[in-house]
């Protein structure tokens, strides 16, 4: 696979894990999961991982994946690069375990005594694909490893990062993140 074919293939396929943890800030709001409940004197996760922006977030994340698929045919005619569809699995697997991936990155934060928001270099612009990839292989493991590839998933170790720190700077520009990481 070609250098730009497999950024390609990465982004593509790892845009259902992309956008749910986008979609639940925006849709977020709501009953806390942990019901305010704490653990050694800190919240278990804390007001900003809710049921409805988790919802939310997997919903997002499956539905756009569903879009890909639609599309996935034209695109790959279009461009000469072949891009997945994605099984129902799939979807499932990168949405819902970029949104538990968030929330056990929060579980970390807590234990360590960081506050809501705080920085975490490392985890926090992998924390979704640290969960979203085995999920992904768990459910649907023969479209994961034909998707997934040693250089795929290591273009999207590489571009993650990336991402989430551009990302992250523009929705603070806009008044949507209260910090910028």
């Amino acid at each position: 696979m070609a250098v730009l074919e497999t950024i390609v293939v990465a982004f593509w396929a790892m845009l259902p894990a992309y956008v749910p943890n986008n979609a639940a800030v925006l849709a977020g709001g709501g009953r806390p999961i942990d019901g305010g409940r704490t653990w050694d004197d800190k919240r278990v996760l804390g007001d900003g991982k809710t049921w409805r922006g988790t919802a939310a977030g997997i919903l997002a994340g499956v539905v756009l994946a569903g879009a890909l698929t639609l599309v996935a045919d034209d695109v790959s005619a279009a461009t000469g690069i072949d891009v997945p569809a994605f099984t129902p699995l799939a979807a499932v697997g990168l949405a819902a375990g970029a949104m538990l991936g968030d929330i056990m990155a929060s579980f970390l934060k807590r234990r360590t005594g960081r506050q809501r928001g705080a920085m975490f270099p490392g985890l926090d612009q992998l924390d979704f694909v640290v969960v979203s990839l085995p999920l992904t292989a768990l459910l649907a493991t023969e479209w994961f490893f034909e998707v997934f590839t040693w250089s795929v998933v290591a273009v999207v170790v590489v571009l993650t990062p990336i991402l989430h720190v551009t990302t992250n700077m523009i929705a603070y520009q806009l008044g949507l993140k209260d910090e910028p990481w």
